[in-house]
């Protein structure tokens, strides 16, 4: 991911669908035959950019002040991460929670005219005397880019008149990419060029690099650093809840890997690339065969593949048992999954541990990590519904109101409106990777089937805002 290597924009690498609606033995033969071609909508509702993904990559990291060049609603996605880095905090036994501290520049019309470069650089002088950091993220957003407002040069004249603090351009354009984790990669571009700096690092025995997003939750970061101590590994978990001094131990550490698929893969490969440090991408640990295939690939990179079988089988030993209780109470039940291009891919997979059947799949993005995982999922259940969506709650409530599933899993709000029983993966707030992970997400599934009530009333008392003809139509209409 140096400069000249990756774009930090994910269309400019071949084999990328962000709007589709199909099946999932369709998908995976257009994609086998090269079919596969970028659509887009000639309707949308609602677009999750990349520069909200740069934000909240970064927004829990200590001795950090972030400054959004933008108009004041460009930050209003940003109370999910604020609210991650609270509830993170209170987990962690904080006392005195606190709010990450974010700045907005406030472009307006006045500014889209004459420019608000003097506008940027009053917000980022007050954000070293008010807080004294020792780093401060500008992330650029649609109205700076369009104006042409030049945060690099901005940054690097205010870098000289503050020398103890590192203030870092972020180049995450919301205009750039319609794949929202382009901006992950578009804030590890810039931690690559503005902190590490390519510089060598003595490496640290054993130390491993564990990329993790926003909304992993603190027991899911407990489970996974115990599964690499086990393999004798010390975790650098990073950037969630990290540091300056975490990041510049990057380079030092003997190998990376990522709890998301999509997180950090592109800067892993970087890493790889600039200080030879080898990385596992395989999968999310949701799930036992994803837990598994995770735990492997580290542990190969690493050189611990004969302890690391010993290991799983003992956990298997474990869990096995409690798994085949879950099974009983979900087997057969079907359900409809939602969530970003990793996470709904290894739920889909967990699914199959329970006996369930899946009905429908909603992700970000297509490409051919997904194309590996459409094919496994396959092989184990009948066709079901594949809707390539970047946030368009109106197709997914059509396909959810034809399908009918028994349960939902993913982002529930829109679901859980209709009065299907609906499971969140992605609050961050409870364990669900891992094998500790698996039992309780599969607990919290059962319990929802067998406890609907709340999402009946809800759907009594709530009208969502379609007409009922939209439930008639097509719910692929509006994808050309």
């Amino acid at each position: 991911m140096a400069q000249g290597k990756y774009s930090g924009v994910r269309e400019s690498k071949p084999g990328r669908v962000n709007d589709l609606g199909t099946t999932g033995k369709q998908v995976e033969a257009d994609f086998k035959k090269g079919c596969l071609k970028r659509a887009d909508r000639s309707f949308a509702q609602g677009l999750q950019c990349q520069q909200i993904n740069s934000m909240a990559a970064l927004m829990s990291l200590e001795d950090s002040v972030f400054v959004s060049h933008s108009p004041q609603g460009c930050v209003g996605c940003a109370i999910m991460a604020v609210d991650m880095y609270r509830v993170g905090q209170a987990h962690r036994g904080v006392k005195n929670i606190k709010n990450p501290r974010l700045i907005v520049t406030n472009i307006d019309q006045k500014s889209v005219v004459f420019g608000g470069e003097q506008k940027l650089k009053d917000a980022v002088k007050k954000a070293v005397e008010r807080y004294n950091p020792k780093l401060v993220f500008v992330y650029a957003s649609c109205a700076s880019g369009i104006i042409g407002d030049d945060i690099d040069a901005i940054c690097a004249q205010l870098g000289k008149d503050y020398p103890d603090t590192i203030i870092v351009p972020i180049h995450c354009e919301g205009f750039k990419s319609k794949i929202c984790a382009s901006g992950f990669d578009a804030a590890f571009i810039s931690i690559n060029k503005y902190i590490l700096k390519n510089q060598p690092v003595e490496k640290e025995e054993g130390l491993v690099n564990l990329f993790a997003p926003t909304t992993v939750s603190y027991a899911d970061q407990k489970e996974m650093e115990r599964m690499l101590s086990l393999l004798g590994a010390k975790v650098n978990y990073i950037p969630f809840y990290s540091s300056l001094e975490k990041i510049r131990k990057i380079p030092a550490a003997q190998a990376s890997t990522s709890i998301c698929k999509v997180f950090a893969d592109e800067f892993m490969k970087t890493l790889w690339e600039d200080y030879q440090i080898p990385y596992s991408h395989t999968v999310m640990p949701i799930g036992i065969r994803n837990t598994d295939k995770w735990y492997r690939g580290i542990a190969k990179v690493i050189g611990k593949e004969e302890l690391v079988e010993e290991i799983i089988a003992k956990e298997h030993l474990r869990i096995e048992p409690l798994v085949k209780q879950l099974r009983e109470r979900l087997q057969g039940k079907r359900v409809f999954i939602c969530g970003g291009t990793g996470r709904s891919f290894a739920a889909a997979a967990l699914i199959d541990d329970f006996g369930m059947e899946l009905v429908g799949l909603e992700t970000p993005t297509y490409d051919e990590d997904a194309q590996v995982d459409i094919e496994y999922l396959n092989n184990i259940h009948k066709d079901f519904v594949v809707d390539i969506a970047n946030m368009q709650p109106f197709e997914q409530v059509n396909l959810i109101n034809k399908i009918k599933p028994d349960a939902f899993i993913g982002v529930p709000e829109w679901a859980a409106k209709l009065g299907i029983p609906t499971t969140h993966v992605l609050d961050g707030k409870r364990p669900t990777m891992g094998y500790d992970g698996l039992l309780y997400l599969g607990n919290k599934i059962a319990d929802q089937l067998e406890n609907p009530g709340f999402n009946k009333k809800l759907a009594k008392h709530v009208k969502l805002p379609y007409k009922d003809s939209w439930y008639e139509e097509n719910a692929f209409k509006y994808i050309n």
